[in-house]
């Protein structure tokens, strides 16, 4: 994945020790998102969803901003098509902005914005779809959709008011003020501010956190779920447990999706075919 040579440019992914960084690499524009975009989201986030190896993600921008929002260039052009066909068009448009949105927020896997400039409009949307925000203290973000007579259109009237409030949520769409990293943790918009020369770095050490985190508590629950049963069974070794038995094993297993190492459960699986072995 992350050596693919046949990688659109409009998003950059990159793979090291189980975390995947999504580059918006549009500078020259801010990263303002086009048709290409949208599509090379969508895309990425299908194969990370399938990829085991790959455990978090972290979204951030190529530059000096984060994300400026929908390509105002390619709208005015859009609006250049047949009368007839704009509405229809732009409909279409938008239900792909949904569908690379709602991808992005329903990853099976955590998400972590490291916002490395201005995110603003869709490109503020993009950041909270996320599962956690972290900002550069000289990064900013609005919903400044107002500004082009729009509504959030990318999710934020669904993300804003579960992070800040209904009421701020509110003062934030009906004015599009710009919100400095320092303000927007402050009212719960973000939840870490850093400098910008660390920024990815902590991006990408939370979300190893994460993946430290989750194994244990996998782990855990996956040898409590056997020591549980060699508490109900102490003669494991002569038996032959069915898989009924460990359905709470496979259940934190799967939960997981971890490389298997052996560990001393103190009797034998091997009638199983698991040999002592479990996630984590």
């Amino acid at each position: 994945m992350p050596n693919d040579t046949t990688q659109p440019a409009a998003i950059e992914c990159q793979v090291s020790d189980g975390i995947a960084t999504l580059l918006l690499n549009r500078p020259k524009v801010r990263n303002a998102i086009d048709d290409a975009m949208r599509a090379d989201l969508v895309a990425l986030l299908d194969r990370i969803a399938r990829d085991d190896a790959i455990r978090a993600v972290v979204v951030t921008g190529q530059g000096a901003a984060f994300c400026a929002g929908g390509d105002i260039k390619g709208m005015r052009e859009r609006m250049a098509a047949p009368a007839g066909e704009v509405a229809i068009n732009g409909w279409r448009r938008q239900q792909r902005t949904h569908h690379a949105i709602a991808a992005l927020h329903t990853l099976p896997k955590p998400t972590i914005a490291a916002v490395n400039g201005p995110a603003t409009g869709l490109g503020c949307d993009v950041a909270l779809a996320c599962d956690f925000v972290v900002a550069a203290d000289s990064a900013t973000l609005a919903m400044s959709y107002i500004h082009r007579g729009l509504i959030p259109d990318g999710g934020g009237m669904y993300f804003l008011p579960r992070r800040v409030g209904l009421a701020r949520a509110k003062e934030l769409v009906f004015t599009g003020r710009t919100l400095t990293a320092t303000e927007a943790l402050a009212i719960g918009m973000i939840e870490r501010v850093t400098t910008p020369d660390t920024l990815l770095a902590e991006a990408a050490a939370w979300a190893r956190d994460f993946n430290d985190w989750i194994a244990q508590q996998v782990q855990g629950h996956a040898v409590d779920a056997l020591l549980a049963y060699r508490e109900r069974a102490p003669n494991a070794r002569r038996s032959h447990p069915t898989e009924d038995h460990f359905a709470p094993f496979f259940v934190a297993l799967g939960a997981g999706g971890l490389p298997a190492r052996r560990i001393d459960l103190g009797f034998d699986l091997g009638t199983l075919g698991l040999d002592g072995y479990v996630f984590g």
